[in-house]
This record gives structure tokens, C-alpha cells and sequence, in this order.
């Protein structure tokens, strides 16, 4: 079947425009850059706004969302804050606060380890697995959305191309990141 006009007229985004801008106010500078980062910090938006909805329809916040997947992904009973720490790259202020604050709420309980009584562990409680699970399933629905446009072959090429990318930044990232 022959493609029709609109089909066969090649597609400009918003990324497009901005290049085209670019290309006539300054000759003198190669932007092909914008053509990917442009589009990745465009699409990071929309993403935010999707994590956003889905967080918010579980009753979180993404800060909240952040530690309760930590401790839901780790495979163990409990988290140092310390571990903690390292998994949501935040500082020990700020991890203290943050403890405290889903304490309270009632999504995680933090107590003396039973091996190291100097130590303190966090515990998920079962409002904060319903939550984070709720979260977490919103979330890949909605990513899913975001991802319908492409096959799933070129949904595994572009992972393994931002994969590439990415670890020029992330030689050292810890397990699990």
C-alpha cells in the first residue's frame, strides 16, 4: 500500500524547531548535540509528570516512593540508614529526616538491630508495601504508555544505547542503582 502524503512528509518535533532556530542564529556552531539531549530532557518531563501522577495516586511523595522501593527492592528484611543512604544518594541529615517523617506516617518502623545494639535498622511496614507496590505498578503502566510509539526491538536498542551512555557516567555505580 503506497504511503500517503502525511505519511511519506518527513516528522518534526519541537527538538526539530529549536535546532532549525539554532542553525540560523549561530552558523558557526555544531547542535547536533540537541538532537538527543534536548529530546531526553523533553522526555524526562513527561516522565516526571507521569511518576508524579503515579506516586500521588499511591499517597506518596517521590522522596518517599525513593526510600520505600529501596527497602522494597533489597531483598533483606531491614536497611541500615547508612544503606539507605547509599541506595537514594542522600546525605545522613537528610536521611535521619526522612526516616522520621515515613516513621510517622506509619510506612516504615526503625529499631535497634537485634545483632548490634548500637545499630538501628529500617523496616518496611505493610502500608508502606502496599504503597510502594501500588506505586510501582502505576508507574510501569504509565511508563509503558510513554514507551507504546516504539516496537519492543527498538525499545531494547534504545535501553542498550542510553545503557552505553549512561555508563561512561556510572563506572562505579553501586549494585542495584
Amino acid at each position: 500500500m503506497p504511503l500517503s502524503p502525511e505519511d511519506a512528509a518527513p516528522r518534526h518535533d519541537e527538538v526539530d524547531r529549536i535546532i532549525d532556530g539554532w542553525r540560523r542564529a549561530r552558523t558557526d556552531l555544531d547542535v547536533a548535540p540537541l538532537a538527543v539531549f534536548s529530546r531526553i530532557s523533553r522526555l524526562s518531563r513527561y516522565l516526571e509528570v507521569a511518576r508524579r501522577s503515579a506516586f500521588a495516586d499511591a499517597g506518596l511523595e517521590g522522596w518517599e516512593f525513593d526510600m520505600l522501593s529501596a527497602l522494597r527492592r533489597s531483598g533483606e528484611d531491614a536497611l541500615s540508614p547508612g544503606a539507605l543512604m547509599h541506595e537514594t544518594l542522600v546525605t545522613s541529615g537528610t536521611m535521619t529526616t526522612r526516616i522520621d517523617k515515613l516513621v510517622a506516617r506509619g510506612l516504615v518502623s526503625k529499631n535497634r538491630s537485634p545483632h548490634d545494639g548500637r545499630a538501628v535498622e529500617v523496616r518496611l511496614r505493610a502500608d508502606g508495601v502496599a504503597r510502594v507496590d501500588a506505586a510501582m505498578e502505576r508507574l510501569l503502566e504509565a511508563e509503558q504508555e510513554l514507551l507504546e510509539p516504539l516496537a519492543p526491538d527498538g525499545r531494547a536498542e534504545l535501553a542498550d544505547t542510553l545503557r552505553s551512555l549512561l555508563l561512561t557516567f556510572e563506572t562505579d555505580a553501586p549494585h542495584g542503582a
